[in-house]
Order: C-alpha cells, then structure tokens, then sequence
C-alpha cells in the first residue's frame, strides 16, 4: 500500500464503483497512494486503524454513516486529518447536503467532475505526493 515518498495513503470513500475507479486511478497516475472505502462503516473502520494522508469522500452514501458522519469522526479523533478532508457530491441541492456542507465549512467537487480540479483540490486541501 505504500511506495517510497509518500508512504500514507489518501482513504477515497465512494459507494459508486466507476466514480471510486475513476478517483483512484487518477490520484495514483499523480502519485498519490490510494485506499479505498465502497461505505462509510468500512471508512471508519479503516480510519479507526489510522495512518492516512488525507481523505475524500461521498456525502450521501447507503447505509448509516454519511460524508458528514465521517467529518465528525475525524473532528473528534484526529482533526489534523479532518483538515485534509474534502466531499464530493451530485447533491448540493439537497436540504441535508447543503446544511452539512455549510456546517462542516469542508470544501468540496460536485459530480460529474473533471481530473484537472479534482487534482487542484487535492494538493490545495491534502497536500502533494512526497
């Protein structure tokens, strides 16, 4: 999971099989290391176990644990890496979307997005590789 440079990974947590692929295979042609969640309940597990460089992740995913779920997690356990934290998501316009992002003040890339600011965001936000 790691490589010389950069041995923390970024957690990318997405439920959408082509949108996690799409994130991944971008952030490791950049030279990130990637690490992958498909929910929020197998995020927090992973995150429980730490060690990562940054995250992103989906607002609105099944189940019961939520993009902001994982912000307030991470603000209570390790806020350093809530600052490295950004959402992605096709639903600004939902009510609850739209209060969480204005509550987490976490910024975030709506869906469908491309690869050059979905890079942008990550050095702005997590930094870059190495």
């Amino acid at each position: 999971m790691s490589t010389s440079g950069n041995p923390l990974p970024i957690l990318v947590i997405e439920d959408e099989p082509s949108v996690m692929a799409y994130i991944c295979t971008a952030l490791t042609r950049m030279g990130y290391n990637v690490a992958c969640a498909a929910s929020g309940g197998k995020a927090l597990e992973m995150l429980n176990g730490g060690g990562f460089f940054g995250v992103i992740s989906d607002m609105r995913m099944p189940g019961d644990i939520d993009g902001a779920d994982i912000y307030d997690w991470l603000f209570e356990h390790d806020p350093k890496l809530a600052s490295r934290l950004f959402f992605i998501t096709g639903d600004t316009m939902n009510p609850d979307t739209a209060a969480a992002l204005e509550r987490t003040g976490v910024p975030y890339i709506e869906k469908p997005f491309r690869v050059e600011p979905l890079i942008e965001l990550v050095k702005k936000v997590i930094g870059v590789p190495g």
